[in-house]
């Protein structure tokens, strides 16, 4: 099966200046036999990526937001992945939609509450935490 993963991270969130803070998201891939090893394999990978470059450095959180599981790719038609709608400025809450289709729109409301990602009112639980 091939698995992605959605994931929401905050790095740096010890620094005083609000601009020496970062947020963001990123997706991961990987073929694995089920969800227990592609889980596993996305934070073996999320380690390194900590331990040999400049990615989430400070103290980071990662949340883990979805995980989209697929036994092949569509051959015939593209398949749209995370839609993402924002209105306003960036910190206001937006829209985003999983695999939206004339069939479903599979959409959610993301926001940020108290520096933890918020999907349609429910806070999201911690992956992963680096502290200095």
């Amino acid at each position: 099966m091939i698995f992605i993963g959605k994931f929401y991270y905050l790095t740096n969130q010890q620094e005083i200046e609000e601009g020496d803070r970062r947020h963001g998201e990123f997706d991961l891939i990987i073929e694995a036999v089920n969800g227990d090893v592609a889980f596993r394999k996305f934070k073996e990978r999320i380690e390194e990526l900590r331990a040999k470059g400049d990615f989430f450095e400070g103290q980071t959180s990662i949340f883990f937001i979805q995980l989209l599981e697929f036994d092949r790719f569509p051959r015939t038609q593209a398949l749209m992945l995370n839609l993402k709608s924002t209105a306003g400025d960036p910190l206001m809450p937006f829209i985003g939609c999983s695999i939206p289709s004339d069939q479903s729109n599979a959409c959610r409301i993301y926001d940020w509450k108290n520096n933890e990602p918020e999907i349609d009112g429910t806070n999201e639980k911690l992956f992963l935490e680096f502290r200095d």
